[in-house]
């Protein structure tokens, strides 16, 4: 295989939410179901978390009307429980996101290497969804 040439892409969200508790909720599958999703016409059906290093993980995203959906999944390259999640995906792309603990809110920062089929701006505002889904359901829930 050559080197990879992909270009890195960083969201970012605050969530009111004490780390612990953000760490649960991106992690565990009963609650990366309820926020692992752009839109509200998407759902994920599934989750499977094997949180290790060597730990594979896959939620399947399904558009509600049937009309398309596809697995998104990869294996954990480092875990380091509430701090770091790093991961390789299928095709080769890398994702690094970092946890950090300010006071009772946790700032959660995500870079990705983009595909080369859609454009920088549409899979940033993508993962940016997701991510921001993840934010209300973390401060959606006691």
């Amino acid at each position: 295989m050559g080197t990879s040439n992909f270009v890195s892409i960083t969201i970012e969200t605050t969530i009111r939410k004490p780390i612990e508790q953000v760490w649960k909720y991106r992690t565990e599958p009963q609650h990366i179901t309820q926020w692992a999703f752009a839109s509200d016409d998407w759902h994920a059906t599934n989750a499977e978390n094997d949180l290790r290093v060597g730990g594979k993980f896959s939620t399947r995203m399904e558009a509600k009307d049937g009309s398309f959906g596809f697995d998104f999944g990869g294996i954990y390259d480092e875990v380091r429980t509430n701090e770091f999640l790093s991961y390789t995906m299928g095709d080769g792309r890398k994702v690094a996101t970092t946890f950090e603990s300010q006071g009772n809110d946790t700032k959660v920062i995500e870079t990705f290497d983009a595909e080369s089929t859609n454009s920088i701006e549409m899979q940033q505002a993508g993962w940016q969804a997701i991510l921001d889904n993840l934010k209300k359901y973390s401060e959606s829930n006691e």
